[in-house]
């Protein structure tokens, strides 16, 4: 009689150590890779939240995006880009898997369940980047900061939100979101004074900011 090999679990080889995989903890605002380092490895998040950034040949930054667990860093080099374009830096204390390129790309091609999910990722990935566009030239200031705390707060994933975020400044989010300070700091005010957030160092996300958000864009059409 034939033995049976076990079914992959993608809970288990992201969570556990094995070739190519290392289990590794970085520190808040602790650099995970730098722009222009050697792209030879990718990470998935187990805890925490990481930032992307990338920064001009002037010296001017900008927030690209903040991932948290589920997300993957780095996987660009999956494409075959041999240096970092942004740079990645803890936001919070973190726990990731740093997985090797190649011990990657041969799980993937060995087990179609990681195949797959890898797929899937990249897929929503650039559906994300799409609707950032569209967020970025159709709506307003306004909308586009509900849109990205309601996303920072996890609604709309498949896991339960987490409506109280790590402390993000107000630069970090006119950053991601392409206006002023002022302008953030004004429609925070507001959003709190409509009960749709609660914001004392802390952001706490109300599952009311999503109606506020999903009513504006109906008004829009």
């Amino acid at each position: 009689m034939a033995r049976r090999h076990p079914s992959f679990d993608l809970i288990l080889f992201f969570a556990t150590a094995g070739k190519g995989r290392m289990l590794v903890k970085y520190r808040k605002r602790q650099i995970v890779f730098a722009q222009g380092d050697s792209a030879d490895h990718l990470f998935y998040v187990r805890k925490g939240k990481v930032k992307i950034v990338v920064t001009s040949e002037h010296g001017k930054e900008a927030v690209l995006a903040i991932l948290g667990h589920g997300d993957f860093v780095g996987e660009a080099c999956l494409s075959g880009i041999r240096l970092r374009h942004a740079t990645a830096c803890a936001l919070t204390d973190c726990e990731l898997t740093r997985i090797a390129k190649v011990a990657m790309i041969s799980a993937i091609k060995g087990e179609p369940a990681l195949s797959q999910l890898i797929m899937s990722y990249l897929l929503a990935r650039t559906d994300r980047i799409q609707d950032d566009l569209i967020d970025q030239f159709f709506n307003s200031s306004e909308l586009r900061l509900a849109r990205v705390l309601l996303r920072l707060a996890n609604y709309g994933k498949e896991e339960a939100p987490e409506p109280v975020l790590p402390h993000i400044s107000q630069e970090m989010l006119a950053e991601m979101i392409g206006t002023t300070r002022a302008r953030i700091n004004f429609f925070m005010n507001k959003f709190r004074k409509l009960g749709l957030i609660k914001y004392n160092g802390h952001i706490e996300v109300h599952s009311s900011l999503l109606k506020f958000l999903l009513r504006d864009l109906r008004n829009k059409k």
